[in-house]
């Protein structure tokens, strides 16, 4: 138990990692967008997220909406940027990465802690996890580094007529989403590395079968 208190951590971490990730998915506030027409987002301000796009409207513009207007991506919209189909696909990948690298941290802190004799059993769970938090930081990294340019770049977005956007707005920054992957990609990173640093202690028993 002494030789696993960095996987232990490595637990902790990737478990906030993996609720951060989800959270970051599940959120719309990906990019800010700032429009001068308020006719129809009386606001000025709406939200892109990579499931769908949000802003409040005093028209009424969609029935069983009172204010907040939200229209989901579909698969079909060829105007939607890549990034945002890219980050659907990453995310979902990532969320199921990071509860494998969960499950098999939990199997191996099992064996550590009950004192099971199958010592490079364990190391190659620990292995198998941090593998999988590792990878699962990267594919969350990817969409959202790609976004956070996009919004930098203050890149348009050519919506269909349906979703009532403007094609560019006057400014965007990033939304909430984009910090909480940045802090998940880097809790899921270190949760990686504590359990690909685990080593067999030098008295340990050897038995693989």
């Amino acid at each position: 138990v002494s030789t696993s208190h960095l996987q232990l951590a490595a637990f902790a971490l990737g478990t906030v990692g993996w609720i951060l990730c989800t959270v970051s998915m599940g959120i719309v506030e990906w990019r800010v967008w700032h429009v001068d027409n308020t006719t129809i987002i009386s606001s000025g301000i709406a939200w892109v997220g990579i499931w769908k796009v949000c802003f409040i409207s005093y028209l009424h513009v969609s029935a069983g909406y009172k204010e907040q207007f939200c229209h989901k991506f579909s698969g079909y919209d060829s105007s939607i940027p890549h990034e945002i189909y890219a980050a659907q696909g990453l995310l979902l990948v990532a969320m199921f990465m990071g509860l494998l690298g969960l499950t098999a941290t939990i199997f191996a802190l099992r064996n550590v802690c009950m004192g099971i004799p199958h010592k490079t059993l364990i190391a190659r769970f620990f292995l198998v996890g941090g593998c999988f938090h590792v990878f699962a930081g990267l594919c969350v990294l990817i969409p959202v580094s790609w976004n956070f340019y996009s919004v930098t770049h203050n890149q348009s977005i050519a919506f269909p007529p349906s979703y009532y956007m403007p094609p560019s707005p006057v400014v965007q920054e990033a939304g909430a989403a984009i910090p909480i992957g940045i802090v998940a990609v880097i809790l899921l990173l270190l949760s990686g590395t504590f359990s690909l640093s685990y080593r067999l202690p030098a008295t340990a028993d050897t038995i693989t079968k």
